[in-house]
């Protein structure tokens, strides 16, 4: 496997600028590694690459190799470093340890990049690059899914208009036109619709009047359309708007909104599909809305499956980029932690364990806090894929650590408080209840549980010894100190091993946090215990959601909770470890095609907007290189 050791110097530079000193090795090099041949893979410029779904068959009887998930404490809001400590790991595996190892990680959105969080390369020397091209448009995926998106937003406002403007034998003959020869036909998607009405005639003109209106007119109710448009920009003005405003759509005016494209059930079914015929059919699943009759409408109601199908046909193949220190990456999938299920792609993680082989690792990474990408790697991701971890990280810093523990507010884009910077290891014994239930909640899914402490300049021995016997008195397989922002993979070689051991004994079969077959209030209600909840509050819109999706027979789907990554509980300000709080439930959505029912909690928002001073005022290009700069 292809891999080189870093020449790394101190005080560490900026991230953009590390990455742009690094020549990265042409992708093809890093496919040859992995042992992919020229027919296994797409080229998208010298850097990057499609790696082709059929790779899957090809080595289906090869043994996988160990399973890697990287979660981590609740966050501040500068984050942690768990994809730096993601990739720093990686790079120890390859470059170091000897071992084969791909990283699966999720495509950044833009919203963050120029919001508030910024890039999700990792930083310093764990690092993916080209930098620039993985937090930007990479291979267009997160174009494709804003393109099919809105298609169908749009093909949803538009039946509207035509069923309200025309009368049921002028739709039915516009649907179904004759061709040259005076002969009307069904074409093949208008056949999903009428098995689904039961209908079993093959020729339109054999229809009676009574199907033809059954067949034609989907007769959506817009109160209950679940389905908006988005964008890959935080932009909080268009949370609320109002559509067909004009002239010719008089009388059809409704409210809606945008949400954030990798918030859209698209990028879910995307993450959690297995097969281009599995996407075909769970895009042709999704649920938009209700009919006046109350019955479910889908996108292949509409007669879009197989365009949306179409428009995702490339971005269903897992990009192959590279380390810092030339170790392959697959980037595929980018769904937000907190707005979704928050995990790459299954697909990536397949041919990724395969690639691999026996005695290989693949570390995936999990969003945000392991309340939130964890729990959803086990229970919505791995539900779906058949796989089983062997080993799953927990990310904890001092500085998180001591916010937990009464420090002062941390606020992106201010200096920290001297408590973050001068020793107080009280402080970071009291924060440390945050991350022992992250360990007991993570060790109940039956897998060995270790510790990556990501050790900033100011961290001292004391306050990180305080980290590592809280960790191991909660039952964590091992805690480890790691200096791979500084060091690259060297400073993440203990890691490593602890990774490597935590593996071989791996012995646990996967264990649920709850069954399918018990009811959608019983498994929300699991959850929300595992936050340390004492109830759960409905309010009577989420009420009415979870009768509507029991009825439709959609009650034995797993749950995606929208939630703050700033707190076990609804409030992003009660940090350490609460309980006793009750969970207010907001609103209950259904991504039916991608396969789960997602609560609203509180006032959680699928839209972000952007700060004061969002991350794009350092960003430019240098026009004499080309090079882009000011990225973080």
């Amino acid at each position: 496997m292809s891999s080189r050791k870093l020449q790394v110097v101190s005080p560490v530079p900026a991230d953009i600028d590390i990455a742009n000193s690094v020549v990265p090795l042409h992708i093809s090099e890093i496919a040859n590694g992995l042992d992919l041949k020229p027919d296994h893979y797409d080229l998208y410029g010298k850097y990057k690459a499609k790696v082709l779904l059929p790779v899957i068959d090809e080595l289906k009887d090869r043994q996988d190799g160990y399973y890697v998930v990287v979660g981590g404490i609740t966050p501040t809001p500068l984050g942690e470093g768990k994809s730096t400590t993601t990739v720093g790991l990686c790079q120890a595996l390859g470059a170091y340890l000897d071992k084969k190892v791909v990283t699966t990680l999720r495509q950044p959105s833009q919203g963050p990049t120029f919001g508030i969080k910024g890039g999700a390369a990792g930083g310093g020397y764990s690092q993916v690059i080209p930098m620039d091209e993985f937090n930007l448009h990479m291979t267009g995926d997160i174009h494709a899914i804003t393109a099919a998106n809105n298609l169908l937003a749009a093909a949803i406002d538009t039946r509207i208009f035509h069923e309200n403007t025309q009368k049921d034998t002028a739709l039915f003959n516009r649907l179904c036109p004759p061709n040259k020869e005076g002969v009307r036909t069904f074409n093949e998607i208008m056949f999903r619709r009428l098995k689904k009405l039961n209908i079993t005639k093959t020729k339109p003109e054999d229809l009676t009047p009574e199907e033809v209106t059954k067949f034609a007119r989907l007769d959506i109710d817009p109160d209950s359309i679940t389905w908006r448009r988005v964008m890959d920009v935080n932009d909080r003005f268009l949370r609320k708007i109002t559509v067909g405003q004009g002239p010719d759509e008089k009388g059809m005016v409704r409210e809606t909104g945008f949400d954030i494209s990798v918030a859209s059930e698209i990028m879910a079914v995307l993450a959690l599909t297995t097969s281009l015929s599995d996407m075909r059919e769970r895009l042709g699943k999704m649920v938009i809305g209700n009919s006046k009759a109350g019955d479910p409408v889908t996108a292949d109601d509409l007669g879009l499956g197989g365009a949306l199908t179409v428009l995702m046909k490339d971005a269903i193949n897992p990009t192959l980029m590279q380390t810092l220190e030339g170790t392959p990456v697959l980037v595929h999938a980018g769904p937000f932690a907190n707005i979704a299920h928050g995990n790459s792609s299954i697909v990536a993680d397949k041919i990724a364990l395969k690639l691999v082989g026996p005695g290989g690792y693949v570390v995936t990474e999990a969003g945000f806090g392991s309340d939130i990408g964890t729990e959803k790697f086990m229970n919505i991701k791995c539900r779906y894929s058949g796989l089983k971890p062997q080993c799953a990280i927990i990310v904890a810093t001092i500085r998180a650590l001591k916010m937990h523990g009464g420090g002062p507010q941390v606020t992106a884009g201010r200096p920290l408080d001297r408590a973050y910077t001068s020793e107080n290891v009280a402080l970071v014994e009291a924060g440390c209840v945050n991350l022992v239930r992250h360990i007991e909640n993570t060790k109940a899914y039956g897998v060995n549980v270790v510790v990556a402490v990501n050790k900033f300049a100011t961290d001292t021995d004391a306050e990180v010894a305080a980290v590592k016997n809280a960790s191991l008195a909660a039952g964590a397989f091992d805690a480890v100190l790691c200096t791979h922002h500084a060091h690259g993979g060297k400073g993440a070689v203990d890691l490593g091993i602890a990774v490597q051991k935590a593996c071989e004994n791996a012995t646990q079969p996967l264990k649920f946090l709850y069954p399918l077959d018990i009811s959608i209030k019983e498994k929300i209600e699991a959850i929300a215990r595992s936050y340390g909840a004492s109830g759960v509050e409905y309010s009577e819109q989420a009420e009415k959601q979870i009768e509507m999706y029991t009825k439709q027979g959609f009650s034995g789907l797993p749950i995606c909770m929208a939630k703050t990554q700033y707190s076990f509980s609804d409030n992003a300000s009660a940090k350490g470890a609460p309980t006793g709080f009750v969970l207010p439930i907001r609103d209950v959505r259904g991504s039916i095609g991608a396969g789960f029912i997602y609560p609203l909690v509180g006032t959680m928002s699928t839209m972000p907007g952007l700060p004061t001073r969002p991350c794009f005022y350092d960003i430019d290009v240098d026009t004499e290189t080309g090079m882009v700069k000011g990225l973080s």
